[in-house]
């Protein structure tokens, strides 16, 4: 018996000295004295502001004991100041999952999601820490900066719906002030920034998506939207098509394609016709074009141009400057449009106009054309603003010498002085006036080469009239009636009856 029993005992002995026990707890506790020292690393690293190796430390740690929520803490606080913030949030919601009362585990958790723009569930974070801690500073002024993001995404939705896209680009900077890593604000703002026709700022801002997230059905849209605008429609097309691959079901990008497509087909239907001297058809299809989508700013306003040409041809000159005036409108550095009208204000004589806006394109684009036709309105407004010697003496711009003669023997009777002494002083003024107009333009038009430089609109004065030097309508009157002798105007049978006398 003792024998047997020594030997269970020997047995046990050998049992409770077997070494398999032991060695679990002290690897245990190895491994998370080890975690511990890659958690302090890390920490050390973290201080330092070295956040990729303080990620690696802290990635060690978990990876060591994967069941503490400190170091998923550590780990998501660091991924956030790498700006990594889903990859954050998801280290943070691990984190309150293995504690639920872990508070900065909560507060990283909102953190993340208000900087992915959830504001929503940014507030459920910040609420179940104030739930732990009603007096929380931090989580009490998250909470109110996840309210300021709901209420900056209402006002922005109202915004666009009512296309005041300046309100939705402030609001969404206001919210990115707070959502720094929110896309969807970012690309709000970019589609906004390309209506307002601000077109290099949007494509900034998707650009920046795009190198990130190359996927990104949204910014895809919104990069082909900036180029529709630019009138690079086949450019666009593929932006939205791209779009559509990555999301079938993207309801603006497939507006905008069809929008794309049809315009251009319209575009270019109005082109063809125009060359083809259908000048009534290309009118209607840049009229149709014109209704498909009112907010492509620069293709509309070459839409406008390009039916102005045409109104021109079927002599609608009116309508051909209003969609000139619509073109440049729509873009004031557009100088075709700006050329365009000049055109239209020279064939309605409306010159003043026209040298404006030929000055307008001089200015902007020096070139020897647009001086040229500069110079030719000026020209024009001159001849304008002259006296026509033509209109005064009654004749026609071919007449001969002797119509010439004859017209001014006639009116420089009729508007001599002394036929008009009778008269009021305002008569007598008046009349003088026109005496002296005529001999005018009896000096001008009876001298060959005056009259080539009064028809080219060279030599006119201040009062539009030709540099007369010491001019007297007496002496010209004189001169043509047959010298310095005596002549007077009587009256036959009353008032308003002359007969010329020579003395």
């Amino acid at each position: 018996m003792t024998s047997s029993l020594d030997n269970m005992a020997a047995v046990d002995c050998d049992v409770a000295v077997e070494p398999k026990p032991q060695p679990q707890i002290l690897v245990q506790e190895d491994v998370q004295r080890e975690a511990e020292t890659f958690k302090e690393k890390g920490n050390a690293f973290y201080v330092k502001k070295d956040y990729p190796e303080a990620l690696r430390y802290y990635t060690k740690a978990i990876d060591a004991c994967p069941r503490n929520a400190s170091y998923y803490g550590n780990r998501a606080a660091t991924l956030m100041m790498l700006c990594r913030f889903r990859e954050a949030l998801e280290d943070s919601q691990q984190a309150v999952r293995l504690d639920t009362c872990f508070m900065k585990g909560h507060l990283r958790e909102g953190k993340c999601h208000l900087s992915l723009g959830n504001a929503m569930a940014a507030s459920h974070c910040f609420q179940k820490v104030l739930d732990l801690e009603p007096t929380n500073a931090q989580a009490l002024l998250e909470h109110k900066n996840a309210a300021a993001i709901l209420e900056y995404e209402k006002m922005a939705e109202s915004g666009f719906e009512k296309q005041d896209f300046r309100k939705v680009v402030y609001c969404m900077d206001r919210a990115l002030d707070f959502a720094v890593a929110c896309h969807r604000f970012r690309i709000l703002k970019a589609e906004c920034l390309a209506l307002l026709g601000r077109y290099s700022e949007a494509q900034s801002v998707v650009s920046d998506i795009l190198r990130m997230d190359s996927t990104n059905a949204d910014a895809l849209y919104v990069r082909g939207l900036c180029l529709y605008y630019e009138d690079c429609i086949d450019k666009a097309v593929q932006f939205f098509i791209q779009a559509l691959r990555m999301a079938p079901d993207h309801r603006k990008a497939h507006t905008a394609c069809r929008n794309a497509k049809a315009l251009k087909a319209k575009k270019e239907e109005g082109n063809h016709a125009f060359k083809a001297r259908d000048y009534e058809a290309a009118y209607k299809l840049y009229t149709d074009a014109l209704a498909i989508d009112p907010n492509n700013i620069k293709t509309n306003a070459k839409l406008y141009c390009n039916r102005a040409a045409a109104g021109a041809k079927l002599s609608r000159l009116d309508q051909a400057i209003e969609d000139c005036c619509s073109a440049i409108k729509l873009d004031e550095s557009y100088t075709k449009a700006y050329l365009r009208r000049a055109q239209c204000y020279m064939d309605m004589e409306q010159y003043e106009e026209a040298v404006r806006d030929y000055e307008k394109v001089y200015h902007t684009e020096n070139t020897k054309e647009h001086k040229q036709l500069l110079k030719h309105a000026q020209l024009q407004l001159k001849r304008r603003k002259r006296k026509d010697y033509y209109k005064v003496l009654g004749v026609r711009k071919d007449a001969t010498e002797d119509e010439i003669k004859k017209a001014y023997r006639k009116r420089a009777l009729m508007h001599h002085p002394d036929r008009h002494s009778g008269s009021s002083a305002e008569v007598r003024k008046e009349e003088e006036q026109k005496f002296k107009e005529v001999g005018e333009a009896f000096t001008v038009l009876s001298d060959p080469q005056k009259k080539s430089r009064y028809d080219c609109g060279h030599e006119m004065d201040d009062n539009g009239g030709m540099d007369m030097g010491d001019f007297d309508a007496n002496n010209i009157f004189k001169t043509f009636f047959g010298g310095p002798g005596h002549f007077s105007f009587e009256t036959t049978s009353g008032p308003g009856n002359y007969y010329f006398q020579f003395g």
